[in-house]
């Protein structure tokens, strides 16, 4: 089988200046030993082309990759948008016009506005955490590991890209669900830096947690166990209804050691004003958190932990 004459190579050879064998003019196919020493030489001066080296950051393939995440989940807005707000109205319904009435008053606040920071903050971590992790999962069951891997992306744009992307439907899907429970709970904004901070470092930790899961599991058995043994628990014992300091030993002093009791606490106090543990231990927890997260995330990408296995 013989090559075609024209090599797309050797476009990148004569930029920069190098020199490629000529065809032969002769008709036919000749041995390499009737070569002639100067058909030879011109040969052996040929250099290959070098692979092209993207210096800097490759802000277009980090770009692609975040705009195939947000598009993933935006293009079945129904399931990834509209099913969580309505989990939460249900979760409205529920605690404050089933039981809200005979509960009294919550850090001088209505238990409406109590449990609304809570549940807000509930979907952005479920939201982020699914996103990253499901979109590894199928990745890596249908095969299409190569769709990210192949493009020359760094780890860092590998983490960066798929972390924004977890962070951006968990922030949307926040949003929606503020806008969906203020016919049920009247929501001061006190404090917008708190809501700010908390809100964007939940959406990335639980992106990077999704990350680390959806390399780790291997089927969406192993999935489903993080989900229902790990996340769900954590969401729902962080002080999500009640007050933590209610709570009898010791489970008030691990709820403590709860990430998630942090950011739902620190969240809620951006609205209400009022914080049960301490906001300085949570900003430092969180950032603390991402940090060592974003650190494990680049050490899987950079070996292809499970994923040029």
């Amino acid at each position: 089988n013989r090559r075609p004459w024209f090599h797309p190579q050797e476009l990148d050879i004569a930029s920069e200046g190098r020199t490629l064998a000529v065809k032969p003019a002769a008709a036919h196919v000749c041995g390499m030993n009737d070569m002639s020493p100067g058909r030879a030489a011109e040969i052996s001066s040929a250099v290959p082309p070098q692979p092209r080296a993207y210096s800097g950051f490759n802000w277009p393939g980090f770009r692609t990759l975040y705009l195939r995440e947000v598009k993933r989940f935006w293009k079945v807005g129904t399931q990834t948008l509209a099913a969580p707000v309505v989990t939460s109205l249900l979760y409205m319904m529920v605690f404050v016009v089933a039981v809200g009435g005979a509960r009294p008053d919550v850090h001088g606040v209505p238990f409406a506005t109590f449990i609304a920071p809570g549940l807000i903050m509930m979907t952005i971590l479920n939201n982020a955490f699914a996103n990253s992790s499901s979109s590894l999962l199928q990745a890596k069951v249908n095969g299409l590991v190569g769709d990210f891997m192949t493009p020359p992306l760094t780890p860092l744009e590998h983490v960066a890209g798929f972390a924004l992307g977890a962070a951006t439907r968990g922030l949307a899907v926040g949003a929606v669900t503020w806008i969906a429970v203020l016919p049920f709970a009247d929501l001061p904004l006190t404090h917008l830096w708190a809501v700010l901070y908390f809100a964007v470092a939940a959406s990335l930790i639980l992106g990077m947690l999704g990350m680390m899961a959806g390399l780790w599991a291997e089927k969406f058995d192993h999935m489903a166990a993080v989900t229902n043994f790990i996340i769900m628990p954590m969401t729902f014992l962080s002080g999500t209804f009640y007050l933590v300091d209610r709570l009898p030993e010791p489970f008030r002093t691990a709820s403590h050691f709860n990430p998630f009791f942090y950011l739902i606490d620190g969240f809620r106090y951006g609205f209400i004003g009022q914080a049960e543990g301490s906001l300085v231990t949570g900003i430092g927890m969180t950032a603390g958190i991402a940090v060592a997260f974003a650190f494990v995330c680049l050490w899987m990408f950079e070996t292809g932990y499970k994923l040029k296995t």
